[in-house]
């Protein structure tokens, strides 16, 4: 690969899977890039694998292993949403393999915390609609109630796409409080917060964080929660802003 090429390795949001990242495929390839697209245990491809003993461990695990396999090094990590969770312990774990951290409207968990921690609102509603779902008890579905109106900036077809293709979660993986062996992670840091913000937006208070706090380059990006499908351009656009 050129000097300027980068490997970016997704850790990919909840419900979702590598398959949801098809527009980025080429987009990357044309910048010279290589985007590596896994999909967690028990998701998406891997549903078959789903179990209620599935938790941020096992996801976390899923993509050191990617690592390990594939031989990476010199990565570009990235975390969108849930990733942020997951691409937060990769980057503790896999230290001397990462040369960037970039969280896209992602969780950005310290040592301790897990996803509920974060997100102390959805905890009782998730909970409740895990307990309903499909009678396994184990699982959430995806957008749990109360139901969050479709992004304005989502054609209709790419919501129909992505809502064929979404997996009920284990709950488990919002549970799990995540163990930093090292503490923060070290490397390069950037967050990109997506401005078409929902109601009861979770991601603004690491837009806040990551403006405020030494270490962190800060971006926007006029999308909704998922640009790399309603805004696949302009993310590629920020992508490479960060990586240049």
């Amino acid at each position: 690969m050129a000097a300027r090429s980068k490997t970016f390795l997704l850790c990919h949001g909840a419900w979702s899977g590598g398959w949801a990242w098809k527009k980025m495929h080429p987009l990357m390839v044309q910048a010279g890039h290589r985007l590596l697209a896994p999909t967690y245990t028990g998701l998406g491809e891997r549903s078959h694998l789903a179990g209620p003993a599935i938790d941020l461990e096992t996801h976390i695990q899923d993509i050191l292993n990617v690592i390990e396999f594939e031989d990476l090094n010199d990565i570009v990590l990235l975390g969108h949403s849930y990733g942020g969770m997951v691409a937060t312990g990769v980057a503790d774990r896999a230290r001397e393999r990462v040369r960037q951290l970039i969280y896209l409207d992602a969780f950005v968990p310290r040592d301790g915390q897990s996803l509920f921690d974060l997100n102390e609102g959805g905890r009782e509603p998730m909970r409740k609609a895990a307990a309903a779902a499909a009678g396994d008890g184990y699982r959430i579905p995806p957008n749990p109630p109360p139901p969050n109106p479709p992004p304005p900036d989502t054609p209709q077809a790419d919501l129909d796409w992505l809502n064929a293709r979404r997996i009920n979660m284990p709950i488990k993986c919002f549970e799990t409080r995540l163990k930093l062996e090292r503490g923060e992670p070290a490397m390069p840091r950037s967050y990109i917060y997506c401005t078409r913000i929902p109601p009861g937006d979770v991601f603004g208070q690491f837009a806040k964080r990551t403006k405020n706090e030494d270490g962190w380059r800060y971006f926007e990006l006029d999308a909704s929660h998922a640009p790399n499908v309603t805004a696949p351009e302009a993310l590629m656009g920020v992508l490479q802003e960060i990586v240049g």
